[in-house]
């Protein structure tokens, strides 16, 4: 199961802006969209989708994840859902699986990109299922973590302070999680090769063979 973390995906000051913005937004119950097994386990608030401060909120979040490049090499998106959850008072998500269509959308990867820092709020820890054991994760503001989106996990209770979260979901060219992470090494492996010695033969080997298995995996 290919796992990424990304840091610093959301700068300070925007991160600051995003805050302010959620703070004046409505939230409302996080299991009008959970499928009818989760909706019995997902205790949390959502940002109401029509609250006025939903689309800016979500262009922050899609432009923070254009601009990186560790993100589009590990995730080859294609299509993007965000949505944005808030955690208090022992509110949690136990354990579940996501849907496997979002918005029309099938979902490859999903994403939690944590929007306060981790001292200011207790628990709330997203806990990955993996076959060795559980993998609790707990990351700086700005930070984010990718999984793939057939991996059971939970959010932990959050027992003092307040959680917030933009959590997504792509629909990838690369629909397989063991060739997107084959393409991930390819790719940084070709970047080191750039920068030890340039555009050299076996740069352009390499880069021809990622361009060959794009188009041989690619979905759509």
């Amino acid at each position: 199961m290919f796992m990424l973390a990304i840091e610093n995906l959301i700068p300070p000051e925007t991160l600051d802006e995003m805050r302010g913005l959620l703070a004046q937004s409505q939230f409302g119950d996080g299991r009008r969209t959970a499928g009818f097994s989760a909706r019995l386990v997902k205790n949390n608030a959502q940002l109401n989708r029509d609250d006025p401060h939903t689309p800016e909120l979500t262009k922050k979040v899609e432009a923070a994840l254009q601009s990186s490049q560790m993100f589009n090499r590990a995730v080859r998106p294609r299509r993007t859902v965000v949505m944005f959850n808030r955690y208090e008072g022992g509110q949690s998500y136990g354990s579940h699986l996501d849907d496997s269509y979002m918005r029309g959308m099938r979902t490859d990867v999903s994403f939690t990109i944590f929007l306060n820092d981790p001292e200011t709020y207790a628990g709330g820890e997203l806990v990955i299922e993996k076959a060795h054991g559980e993998v609790p994760i707990k990351l700086k503001a700005g930070n984010a973590i990718v999984y793939p989106s057939n991996t059971l996990h939970r959010v932990e209770p959050v027992t003092q302070g307040v959680r917030l979260c933009a959590v997504g979901w792509v629909q990838s060219f690369i629909r397989d999680d063991s060739k997107r992470e084959m393409l991930f090494d390819l790719d940084n492996a070709r970047l080191a090769m750039f920068e030890q010695n340039g555009k050299s033969r076996e740069f352009d080997l390499v880069s021809k063979t990622i361009a060959n298995l794009i188009r041989l995996w690619g979905d759509g």
